[in-house]
């Protein structure tokens, strides 16, 4: 028996596990291994607590004074919970996680300590102690040479640091306390995503601050709010060590399609298969322990595809939250007999997996700010904040599509429901309707204005497009339905950025991407579009605050009409991103390209709007990331991206050569001794007539194996020949022009086969097994 029957076998044979099932609700264990605000206010002296929730709350400098008391408190939580190590745990420019695990124990020999916050009043004892020290959780020093830089770091040059970023809690896996860092190189700059993600953050909190003073001066701080959507595909374990291509990439290189697929629309939303059931219940557990607000679980549409999705956070929280999770996914699958695919498109022909980020601005006043409001001046900050994110989207368009780009997403965008490669943003009728408005109003350049478009002597009716934006009423010709509230935009599948009600739903982004690459980029456009919204409007006000109708006044009509005619500037500059029709047409690839929109699909050249004169300008204006760190960052995306389709027509080559000629030929050797022996028992015409089916199956096989043989041998020559460009840039563009191509050309002739070859002889699992077996 071949290890692919072998392994469909024991597939159908598992059951569920039974997860141990706990008396206590999600809401009492939820965050049990997180050492958060309530845990800080148990372990913490008071002034501790206090200057550590001013910290977070507030973002006051980090005083390393009181380090010594809060490793105190940490590590007396941490022993209390089993824990016996710790490790600082960042996000390098590898794409994942990285972290080193140290003990607590310390040789009892050192001076004892003179800090009153020491975690050991004994020392000079001899033998060994448990310590945990403020300078231990501050700062580490793992070696920056071993992790991607782009340049920055050299072999020799190994020095780099991880410091502790106290607005994402501590938590515990297993016997470890995780500490949440950033991670710099010894000459300062940053080697991982969250040190520009909080500087993106900080960015947009103070411009997006700055405006709303127009509205509220009571608003002190704006926080950026992210809620993920990950996707993703179960696989049985055994299947999946049956298929190399899956164990080595990530995605299947070859394999037909099944008969049956996604095409009968039940599996989304469908009841969940209970072997899958049972792996999300103690995913759930596992994360609402660690804090993870997990919320929703349900079938997506392929088969085999589920969808998580939680409550939303702060932006920072919410992408520690998501890294972490993508990690204890893999970790409870494997419990259970399944691999977790996070790759974007692990199969062909059928929907991908992508992760939906829903993203706002709220502040600490209680405001959503992409949330329509019930006055006529709360509607105006509302369409500040929505035409500013356009402006944003806009101005940047081509870095937004470079933030979600990869080698894996590329397979995923604008094919099976993904949103395509041409960043638009869909805003629904009302919207649209609004912003027209403001756009054609011929009032703007009055002070008169101001009571027309707040409602003036119509405000009683509501007429006015500032007025209060509604949900509408759906009845029902059912008696026992109650009405249903429709919400103020429809949902537009095809639209990578989609207003969706009270938030942007950026749904280019990839299932195994962080989140960050998105959110910085998105976070940083924003903030640089309020910026120069604020600059104009002031000018706008010190102008208008000089002419005769306006004298005399309080300055509010001034400051309103300042607002309205930047704000009708910036909607017609913007017009062009705005789109809500199909986004997979072909009428629509020609429009945007019209309109401006980069439609470059080239996934190394979509990498150099990184490093366009505006990126550069500003992320260097915000602070956020200087020139030699996008370059850096770009010669990492260049690099990966090579090495992915370098190792994926490795793969694709050693399983042509090894697994399928081989297994093609041994079928074709059947067919002529069936076709030998059939013309020694029947007569010549008889023969040649039956075995012609044989022959031609003969035939073909003959030519797809020939032209598999040649391709790989075509492949591993263009891989020759780039692989010899010193320049990443140029390495990786010659990649995806002239060895990438090759793995279709090759995976076609291979499918055929799949589809002619005995079954029982193909060494493969196939789609059927892989998607339907649960």
């Amino acid at each position: 028996m071949t290890l692919r029957f072998q392994m469909v076998g024991e597939a159908f044979k598992k059951k569920p596990l039974n997860v141990q099932a706990t008396s206590e609700r999600p809401c009492d264990y939820f965050g049990k291994k997180v050492f958060n605000n309530e845990k800080m206010y148990k372990y913490l002296p008071k002034k501790v607590y206090e200057q550590m929730i001013d910290v977070i709350d507030n973002g006051a400098q980090l005083d390393r004074t009181m380090a010594d008391a809060v490793a105190a408190g940490m590590m007396q939580w941490a022993k209390e919970n089993g824990v016996t190590h710790y490790t600082h745990w960042f996000q390098p420019l590898t794409g994942g996680t990285a972290e080193k695990h140290d003990s607590f124990i310390e040789h009892n020999h050192r001076p004892a300590q003179s800090d009153a916050y020491s975690s050991e009043a004994s020392l000079n004892k001899g033998g060994m102690i448990e310590d945990f020290s403020g300078k231990l959780l501050v700062q580490q020093e793992p070696d920056a040479s071993s992790f991607p830089s782009g340049g920055i770091r050299s072999t020799f040059e190994a020095r780099g640091y991880s410091a502790w970023d106290p607005t994402s809690p501590v938590f515990i896996i297993d016997d470890t306390l995780v500490i949440p860092t950033v991670f710099i190189s010894y000459s300062g700059e940053a080697l991982d995503y969250k040190a520009p993600l909080l500087r993106a953050l900080k960015a947009v909190s103070q411009a997006a601050t700055d405006v709303c003073h127009y509205f509220d001066p009571a608003v002190k701080k704006v926080t950026s709010n992210l809620g993920w959507e990950q996707e993703y595909f179960l696989v049985d374990e055994g299947l999946y060590a049956s298929r190399p291509d899956l164990l080595l990439t990530g995605r299947t290189l070859m394999g037909h399609d099944s008969a049956k697929n996604q095409q009968m629309d039940d599996h989304y939303f469908g009841a969940i298969p209970e072997r899958v059931a049972a792996f999300m219940r103690e995913l759930e557990i596992t994360a609402l322990e660690l804090g993870i607000p997990t919320k929703t679980r349900h079938n997506e549409v392929a088969p085999n595809q589920f969808e998580l999705a939680p409550i939303f956070e702060d932006t920072n929280l919410a992408v520690d939250h998501n890294m972490l999770l993508m990690s204890i996914m893999k970790r409870v699958a494997r419990k259970h007999g399944f691999r977790v695919l996070l790759h974007e498109k692990p199969f062909a022909g059928i929907n991908g997996s992508g992760k939906h980020n829903n993203w706002s601005l709220s502040t600490d006043t209680g405001v959503l700010l992409h949330a329509p409001g019930k006055t006529p001046e709360q509607n105006l900050r509302f369409a500040v904040f929505i035409v500013e994110t356009l402006m944003g989207v806009w101005r940047h368009n081509g870095l937004l599509k470079a933030s979600i780009m990869s080698a894996t997403n590329a397979h995923r965008l604008g094919a099976n429901e993904a949103p395509p490669a041409i960043i638009s943003s869909f805003l629904g009728k009302q919207v649209n309707e609004l912003l027209d408005y403001i756009e054609s109003s011929p009032l703007l350049s009055s002070p008169k204005g101001e009571e027309s478009l707040t409602g003036g002597d119509q405000a009683e009716t509501n007429s006015s497009p500032l007025g209060e934006i509604r949900k509408g009423l759906l009845k029902l010709d059912i008696p026992e339905i109650p009405e249903l509230l429709i919400d103020n935009t429809d949902r537009n599948r095809t639209s990578p950025f989609a207003f969706t009600g009270n938030r942007f739903e950026f749904r280019a982004v990839g299932s195994e991407a962080n989140c960050a690459s998105a959110m910085i980029v998105l976070n940083s456009a924003v903030a640089e579009a309020l910026v120069s919204f604020k600059k104009r409007v002031d000018q706008r006000i010190s102008e208008y605050s000089k002419l005769s109708e306006y004298s005399g006044g309080t300055g509010h009509t001034a400051t309103f009409h300042a607002i309205l005619n930047v704000l009708r500037e910036d909607i017609r500059t913007c017009k062009p991103i705005r789109f809500d029709g199909n986004g997979y047409s072909d009428e629509w690839k020609a429009e945007a390209a019209r309109r401006g929109l980069d439609v470059e699909t080239s996934c190394p050249v979509i990498f150099e709007r990184y490093l366009d004169p505006e990126s550069i300008r500003m992320f260097e204006s915000l602070g956020v990331m200087t020139h030699k760190e996008l370059q850096a960052r770009n010669e990492v995306k260049w690099e990966t991206y090579t090495k992915k389709i370098q190792i994926e027509a490795r793969v694709l080559g050693d399983l042509s050569i090894n697994h399928i000629i081989p297994v093609a030929t041994a079928y074709q050797c059947q067919l002529l001794r069936n076709v030998e022996r059939m013309h020694g028992v029947f007569p010549i015409e008889k023969a040649d007539k039956l075995s012609a089916r044989n022959i031609k199956l003969i035939e073909e096989i003959a030519m797809r194996t020939a032209s598999i043989d040649t391709l790989v041998e075509e492949l591993v020559n263009a891989r020759k020949v780039a692989n010899k460009i010193e320049d990443e840039h140029r390495r990786a563009i010659a990649y995806h022009d002239t060895v990438a191509p090759y793995l279709d050309c090759i995976r076609r002739q291979i499918d055929k086969l799949e589809l002619i070859v005995d079954d029982s002889l193909w060494p493969l699992p196939k789609y059927r097994e892989l998607l339907f077996i649960r």
